[in-house]
């Protein structure tokens, strides 16, 4: 007997979470249309950092069972990092205990172990190697194999979900989703980016101090991405110049290299916070089939597939 799914499926949203969803449903053989208001270079995705790790998600239980799940696909594709904008890269968890991460991650991060003093000199934190995702490269990977799968991108805004004319939606639409669903708690958390030269730095470095303030860098071909801020309930994509400068002085506080890079860029996103990832199947007042799966904070890449994998089974119940 089919499915629902056996009449397609069409998936709103065109970021990390919903590509690989639609990659995910077309791959098992489902009919998908994507539907996005933004050309895949042009969403919040396309802004983030990217490294693995569960930041700013709930629940935190269910967060890294779907992290766990998505780093196997992505160190399978970091054996092909020019195709799939993937990479294993080492780095430095600042302010990080062992104990945070040991009981949930260290079995599957052979290499995680305390810092030494030159690794990060006058702190303490974790030394992981962990996948580091170039988004410019990554979405346009995932929507290229979306369509060798069979599926197909559109780019049109939609004012209501149930414009989306299939017997199953699957909603992938973060902060849209606000007032789209509607609904009210999903919310902003602006961050901040300032892209420079990279004057040789191979590494990548997250902290947080006292004050709450993060300082992190990323190495990406060809550049380097200094942030970061996560202010709440702040809608504005408008580039701050003196969060940049901060920005800077923090990242060049910890790399001293850093304060004479060039500026290449800066950006500004907006993670789509809920106090819990919603993922769930529903119906449309129509009665149609509706899946839920937006609300990942500032871990979307960090879940993609393994959400993607759960939003699948569930438009196909």
């Amino acid at each position: 007997m089919g499915s629902e799914t056996d009449n397609g499926v069409v998936v709103v949203g065109g970021g990390v979470t919903g590509l690989t969803t639609a990659v995910v449903l077309a791959e098992r053989g489902v009919r998908v249309r994507l539907w996005t208001r933004d050309p895949v270079g042009a969403t919040t995705s396309a802004v983030a950092g990217a490294l693995w790790w569960p930041y700013r998600i709930d629940p935190p239980e269910a967060a890294q069972a779907w992290a766990l799940e998505s780093l196997g696909v992505y160190e399978e594709m970091a054996l092909r990092p020019e195709a799939t904008g993937v990479r294993m890269v080492e780095g430095v968890l600042g302010e990080t205990p062992m104990d945070e991460v040991g009981g949930w991650a260290a079995a599957r991060l052979p290499g995680l172990r305390p810092v030494t003093e030159t690794e990060y000199p006058g702190g303490w934190g974790l030394w992981a190697r962990l996948p580091l995702i170039d988004m410019p490269a990554h979405l346009p990977y995932l929507r290229d194999r979306l369509t060798a799968a069979g599926g197909t991108v559109e780019t049109r805004a939609v004012a209501d979900l149930a414009e989306a004319d299939a017997p199953v939606v699957v909603n992938c639409t973060g902060l849209a989703a606000r007032e789209l669903v509607p609904d009210p708690s999903v919310r902003p958390v602006r961050g901040q980016l300032v892209v420079v030269e990279n004057p040789g730095i191979r590494t990548w470095m997250v902290t947080e101090g006292a004050d709450g303030s993060m300082a992190y860098f990323f190495p990406q071909p060809g550049r380097l991405l200094l942030g970061g801020t996560a202010e709440e309930d702040v809608w504005s994509d408008r580039p701050d110049p003196a969060a940049a400068e901060a920005i800077v002085r923090r990242c060049a506080a910890l790399r001293p290299e850093i304060a004479g890079a060039r500026v290449l860029e800066h950006r500004v996103g907006l993670r789509p916070a809920r106090d819990a990832v919603r993922l769930e199947r529903t119906r449309l007042p129509d009665g149609r089939a509706l899946v839920h799966n937006y609300g990942h904070g500032g871990a979307g890449v960090t879940v993609a597939w393994g959400c993607a994998r759960q939003a699948a089974g569930l438009a196909a119940a």
